[in-house]
């Protein structure tokens, strides 16, 4: 089954609306969607790697303005539809407390769980919910996508090939560690 998928992701990729698939993932994973761009980036990224530099330029893009989304979310939203359960459960003091701390530090966060695998719209709806200085939220954001897209990026772009063989000989491997790094992100979360 994975190799099937991989298979689609990688046929995708030659395809004329890859570009478009792309952006809209990872303006979605921003914002809303549990899927990272990065599981479409890559497979991309090793098909093409004269393109990689491209599709980084296209996932960060798309992923600061899904970041946008999110922060509108936090924004907006949360008085409406979280405030009341919070207050209901007595929370509200404690969370008061835990947006001040978050408004403070909040683009130090940014720039540290932007480049963690996990989904940034944790990140970006929190940023909202602390009212973040939105222009700092912007910049931070473009910082640390920029820095995680480009990254991977190079590296596939310098080690195409390789990165290919490895990932079709050692798949399972490969999904393992992804999943591996995801939870390990969450837990980092935690610890933050």
């Amino acid at each position: 089954m994975l190799r099937r998928l991989y298979l689609r992701v990688l046929a995708l990729a030659g395809s004329r609306h890859a570009g478009w698939w792309l952006a809209a993932i990872a303006f979605a994973e921003s914002s809303f969607f549990p899927i990272p761009p990065d599981a479409l980036l890559v497979p991309m990224a090793v098909a093409r790697p004269q393109k990689a530099l491209q599709l980084a330029a296209i996932c960060t893009v798309s992923s600061v303005l899904g970041g946008m989304l999110g922060y509108l979310i936090g924004y907006q939203l949360f008085d409406l539809v979280a405030r009341p359960l919070l207050n209901v459960y007595h929370y509200g003091p404690a969370f008061d407390a835990f947006r001040a701390r978050f408004a403070e530090n909040g683009v130090y966060l940014i720039l540290l769980k932007g480049l963690l695998p996990i989904p940034f719209k944790i990140v970006t709806i929190a940023s909202g919910v602390a009212e973040v200085n939105f222009t700092a939220f912007v910049a931070a954001c473009v910082v640390t996508r920029g820095a995680r897209f480009f990254l991977l990026a190079l590296m596939i772009r310098r080690y195409g090939e390789a990165v290919r063989q490895f990932i079709e000989t050692r798949l399972m491997l490969v999904t393992s560690l992804v999943a591996l790094g995801v939870v390990g992100g969450f837990i980092l979360v935690t610890l933050i």
